[in-house]
């Protein structure tokens, strides 16, 4: 796997969320934590684009709260929250301080440590299809929320598309406000996907 990116700011991640997201389709996630490492590569994503995005987190309507705080944080920061109360869902922060830009990671191709993520997830497959998947796989909690992504333990390593594959777009899964924004994007045709291809 490709070395961690340079301490910091992670080169590329200055950006707009939508402009970000497909650039992190082949790269990848690890944790090093107990029992040992896991890493992931990045299949799937959906950009959350800032306070004019109905179902961002920090939209207009919503403003800045203690549960949205880390979005407002540096890129190349984690915004770890719980959804609906259940599962953990990591986030890549985008943009600038002070504005509320992420992009959700929505599935991971399983590369190394699978018995520990198989363990994480009681036995259960798929090991990483779909946010809540993945984070509990990788052992990610709201603990890090806020963390540096070059740093240990959780870190986002570069990469990037092999030789023939393409990207795919669709709408956002699983919310109603700003539903029909083409905004989720994926590697087509991967085995790993939350849900298979639909539009684009």
């Amino acid at each position: 796997m490709p070395g961690p990116l340079i301490p910091g700011v992670p080169d590329g991640l200055e950006r707009e969320a939508v402009e970000v997201a497909p650039d992190l389709l082949g790269c990848y996630l690890s944790t090093t934590l107990p029992p040992g490492q896991v890493a992931g590569r990045i299949v799937e994503v959906e950009a959350y684009t800032g306070p004019d995005d109905p179902a961002s987190h920090a939209a207009d309507r919503v403003g800045r709260t203690a549960r949205n705080d880390a979005m407002f944080g540096p890129p190349g920061t984690a915004y770890v929250y719980r959804s609906y109360g259940v599962h953990w869902c990591v986030n890549v922060v985008t943009s600038r301080v002070g504005y509320p830009s992420a992009v959700l990671i929505r599935a991971l191709e399983p590369l190394s440590g699978l018995e520990v993520m198989e363990a994480r997830r009681g036995g259960k497959r798929p090991l990483c299809a779909g946010p809540g998947r993945l984070a509990q796989a990788l052992g990610v909690t709201g603990d890090l929320n806020g963390h540096d992504l070059a740093r240990l333990p959780l870190r986002l390593h570069p990469g990037g598309l092999d030789r023939g594959e393409k990207i795919g777009v669709s709408p956002r899964i699983g919310i109603t406000l700003g539903a029909d924004r083409p905004l989720r994007f994926y590697i087509r045709g991967n085995p790993h996907l939350s849900r298979r291809e639909t539009i684009g």
